[in-house]
């Protein structure tokens, strides 16, 4: 499953996506790991949230991403929720359509029982249609 927080940037969708990571710890099963453009959060995330720096890599475009992603996957198989947060600079999709990425992440939620919560900076209006119903929090 994904789950969308949407916005313009500088809306709170971080802290929103911090919030829900916090709160989810406390009850998921499995693991999460929260995707991020720094360290900066660091001290907002619990320390059972693994914390990975997506700049620290060579990501070109979104399907390198997606391969960086079906990794993480494959070495923990206790994995139960990804957060992404900054999704078009960490996807490498600044500026281009996110279908085909949301798409393939969608497939790999439902193939590995992962669940995304992504916080991308694109409106209602800017998303595919396909995923307006997978929207939770519009700033």
């Amino acid at each position: 499953m994904i789950q969308l927080i949407i916005g313009e940037k500088g809306k709170g969708k971080t802290k929103v996506l911090l919030d829900k990571a916090n709160t989810e710890i406390k009850t998921v099963s499995g693991n999460i790991v929260y995707l991020d453009k720094s360290a900066q959060h660091m001290y907002e995330l619990n320390n059972k949230i693994r914390l990975i720096d997506v700049t620290g890599f060579p990501i070109t475009n979104s399907d390198e991403f997606i391969g960086f992603i079906c990794g993480i996957i494959s070495q923990d198989h206790d994995l139960e929720q990804m957060y992404l947060d900054s999704f078009l600079k960490i996807a490498a999709l600044e500026g281009q359509d996110v279908t085909a990425a949301l798409d393939k992440l969608e497939k790999i939620s439902k193939e590995y029982s992962v669940n995304f919560i992504i916080s991308i900076s694109l409106t209602k209006e800017q998303l595919p249609e396909s995923m307006k119903e997978s929207i939770i929090a519009e700033l």
